[in-house]
């Protein structure tokens, strides 16, 4: 028993040896890592066959042992696949996931179904497997190696979308193909019930669904517990460890659902809840735990999942080469259908954002498959109850397969990428980063000249020195001067890729300093990125669409209005309003910074004129979130004190530890003091991460009070209309009242502009006004088309209560008669008057 420890121990010491020796020499041969370690892995394996064979007998039992690992497919399924999976949707930018979430979603399910038929079906009459082998084997293809995939696109300097789109792809594919692959495995068993057709569509939806509720509730359960362990970092740390292992094996072994869904769903939870749960450096610390667990689980696998290759592959026939050949034809064929089929239509449907015929290019090449394919095959041929032929050729084909896409399309995958342009700057951004080189460049030697005025150099070796630097400078000076030739519209949007790309320096600086919770930082970095995306693609105007974009609320603000206003669910309402506030209030303060970096750096490079444009582009941003922020302020008047006050006493904060690490530095203080000290901080920071709590029912009575049509309302009348009435949100260009409509409803504007057109004309409105009681007192449909300019606040009454106000209070009559009268409107109230209306309307 200790001598199997030891073996165990002596082998994993080994393991890590290779993972480290991998590294360096990937980077010496240009090679990617994956691609080495499988290299590595095959040569062992190999290697362990040959001794086993030629020494036989003569081995010691202890090396016998050492050199026939015990590796099982459970090895992989159990142990390493959640771990990547779970590192990898903790690692995804899933805000900016959802502007690509159909052709993801296409690539990463559609496909799996494409290939298993293409596979299974071009496979079929050259096999001597059945049909339903077939498929299984095509199952087993189909899905592509998260760890195979991530670690080569992350180590190229591939475009952000790109990387994207893979990443999904190979993260969520896993979960579709092993489903497929457990309801094909089930065929080829002997003595196991064949499924039904209605098995299919029942049980693997079931499967499916049943994965996402297991892990979406595992990791709110998690994320409560370590909410309550706030006070215990690494205690959080190691119950983070525990979720994807639980709950792959609750949704597998316990509930019957996909364990793979499970873990995914359970890092894509924690992913997006948990920046704004955990405090900043603990959400740091657990990615970059996950990170380094995630790099030994992806090498272990890798290693161990090519030792097996020998024993896969060693009753290979010449005859299997052929078939190897079809099954690359058959997925190759499969993912162009696909990449050439389907996400073309999808984006002439206005469902996907077009894919640009070198992404798919890269997509295609980038199919990498590992170790999930080899663990499958393993787990077939470990099946008793598989043929013995299935075992064979699906062990085969697979491993064979496999080997392709590792060393054809993983070594040449970064040269196809380079090949088609993605990794290569644009004549632009080359002729720009020879300005900022020589600018650079200018302002080393300047600093250099007066540095070394302090110190006893000799002044020969200054001089030579200086020369060679000079030599330099006049090269990089020559090299820009080539590039002066670039067009204003052209240095306006590098101006603003550099803005944009300070202002995200400057919300990462306000998240290290605990300015702002990691998911409001979060949030602000994705609008950054698209930010940075639609100025590359449309200049100034991108620049700006990209700035309005960021000023919204968001895709699920429609959801969350109708849960409010529908069925009186005001909690997702009142959290996404919460987050805009502390998003603005932040985002004011960043865009106040960014003014000094256009007259620090960008004016240098691009010159006085550009630098004026920006400032003029930013102004604008200023003054439309400055709006923004009024018109939360005139909504919620009590909820903006308290977010403000917040505001200032997380920067009082921040400045006063900043005062405690000078005085340490300076050896005013102790280590002793300076650590009681930044204790109490901690203890104040942490009550300020609780965020006040927005009551939106609360907001309506203090909006009541503030309309002026309502002052006159007495106790009992607020609280009959705080009942009646309902709070309605619209985005910009919802249309709030439609010409021709019957008119059921009169609208207050509580902040807000819309516009009115009317009889040809066009009337803006602004809080405090009112509109719709024209076709209620003329009792016609709707003649006017009312629509929100901009995020708009509203409550709306019903006719028969309206028209109760209307006749037991007198400054709603004046106030009616005002508003009709001020828009023009009285002649056509009068005309359309109905006999049982009161005087005071008529006019």
């Amino acid at each position: 028993m200790e001598m199997d420890i030891v073996l165990f121990v002596t082998a994993a010491a080994l393991l890590f040896i290779l993972i480290a020796i991998a590294e360096p020499v990937a980077e010496r041969l240009r090679l990617p890592y994956s691609v080495v370690l499988a290299v590595a892995g095959a040569a062992l394996g190999v290697a362990a066959v040959v001794v086993r064979s030629t020494m036989g007998d003569s081995l010691s039992e202890d090396l016998q042992t050492l050199l026939s690992l015990p590796i099982r497919s459970a090895v992989f399924l159990h142990v390493f696949l959640p771990t990547l999976v779970f590192q990898v949707a903790l690692g995804l930018d899933l805000r900016r996931m959802l502007d690509d979430w159909v052709p993801i979603l296409a690539m990463a399910v559609a496909a799996v179904l494409v290939a298993t038929l293409f596979v299974g079906g071009a496979l079929a009459p050259f096999s001597e497997m059945g049909l339903l082998a077939c498929f299984l084997l095509g199952a087993i293809v189909s899905t592509t190696d998260p760890s195979a995939v991530v670690s080569i696109f992350r180590g190229l300097a591939t475009p952000q979308r790109l990387a994207r789109i893979v990443e999904g792809e190979s993260l969520l594919n896993d979960a579709a193909a092993i489903a497929l692959f457990g309801f094909f495995l089930t065929f080829v068993m002997a003595g196991v019930p064949n499924p039904t057709l209605q098995d299919a569509f029942i049980g693997l939806p079931s499967t499916i669904a049943g994965g996402v509720l297991t892990g979406w509730i595992v990791a709110r359960l998690a994320l409560l517990a370590m909410v309550m362990l706030a006070a215990f970092p690494l205690a959080q740390l190691s119950l983070s460890i525990a979720v994807p292992y639980g709950v792959y094996l609750l949704a597998d072994h316990v509930l019957g659902a996909s364990g793979v869904v499970a873990v995914v769903v359970a890092g894509m939870t924690l992913n997006w809840v948990g920046p704004g749960k955990l405090a900043p450096a603990t959400w740091t610390n657990l990615r970059e735990v996950w990170e380094l667990l995630a790099h030994w689980a992806g090498a272990l696998i890798f290693v161990l999942a090519s030792l097996l290759i020998p024993r896969l592959m060693q009753n290979a026939r010449l005859s299997d080469i052929f078939l190897v050949a079809v099954v690359i034809v058959a997925a190759f064929a499969a993912r162009m259908v696909m990449l050439w089929g389907v996400l073309p239509l999808l984006s002439a449907l206005k469902l996907s954002p077009r894919v640009e015929r070198p992404y798919r290019i890269a997509i295609l090449w980038g199919g990498l498959r590992g170790a999930v394919t080899l663990a499958l095959a393993l787990a077939v041929t470990e099946n008793y109850r598989v043929p013995l032929d299935v075992q064979r050729e699906v062990g085969i084909l697979a491993t064979g397969f496999t080997l392709f896409t590792l060393f054809a399309q993983g070594t040449t995958l970064g040269w196809v990428i380079r090949r088609l342009g993605l990794t290569r700057l644009a004549p632009l951004d080359l002729a720009l980063s020879r300005q900022v080189i020589a600018v650079a460049l200018q302002n080393v030697r300047e600093e250099v000249a007066e540095a070394v005025k302090d110190h006893a150099l000799s002044h020969d070796i200054v001089r030579a020195e200086a020369k060679v630097f000079g030599q330099r400078l006049d090269q990089a000076v020559a090299l820009a001067d080539e590039g002066k030739g670039i067009r204003e519209k052209d240095r306006i949007t590098l101006g603003l890729l550099a803005l944009a790309g300070h202002e995200h320096d400057l919300v990462l600086e306000a998240f290290r300093e605990q300015q702002i919770s990691s998911g409001r930082a979060e949030q602000m970095l994705t609008d950054v990125g698209r930010l940075v995306e639609a100025t590359r693609l449309g200049g100034r105007h991108g620049y700006r669409r990209g700035a309005i974009r960021s000023l919204g609320y968001g895709r699920f603000y429609r959801v969350a209005v109708t849960l409010h206003n529908r069925l009186r669910l005001s909690r997702p309402l009142s959290v996404m309003t919460a987050n805009r506030f502390e998003i603005l209030l932040n985002q004011r303060l960043i865009l106040a910074d960014l003014h000094a970096h256009i007259d620090g750096k960008i004016r240098r490079i691009h010159g006085r004129r550009v630098a004026e444009i920006l400032h003029q582009v930013l102004a604008v941003r200023e003054n439309e979130v400055e709006q923004a922020v009024e018109g939360l302020r005139l909504q919620y008047p009590g909820y903006a004190e308290e977010m403000q006050r917040r505001f200032i006493r997380r920067l009082a904060l921040r400045i006063e530890e900043r005062e405690y690490d000078t005085l340490l530095a300076d050896g005013l203080i102790g280590k002793e003091l300076h650590v009681t000290l930044r204790q109490s901080l901690a203890g104040a920071r942490r009550r300020l991460e609780q965020r006040p709590k927005l009551d939106l029912a609360v907001q309506k009575s203090e909006m009541l009070r503030q309309m002026p049509a309502l002052a006159g309302l007495d106790a009992g009348q607020l609280r009959m209309v705080q009942r009646r009435i309902s709070t309605v949100y619209a985005q910009p260009g919802e249309v709030l009242i439609r010409k021709g409509d019957p008119a059921r409803h009169v609208f207050f504007l509580a902040s807000g502009a819309v516009e009115v057109e009317f009889a040809g004309q066009l009337q803006r409105l602004g809080r405090g006004e009112l509109f719709g009681q024209l076709g209620i007192l003329t009792r016609r449909p709707r003649r006017a088309q009312v629509t929100a300019i901009t995020h708009c606040t509203l409550l709306r009454l019903d006719e028969q209560r309206f028209l109760d106000l209307l006749q037991g209070n007198e400054t709603l009559r004046r106030a009616v008669e005002e508003s009709t009268a001020r828009r023009g409107l009285m002649e056509a109230a009068a005309k359309g008057k109905p006999s049982d209306q009161p005087a005071a309307v008529s006019g």
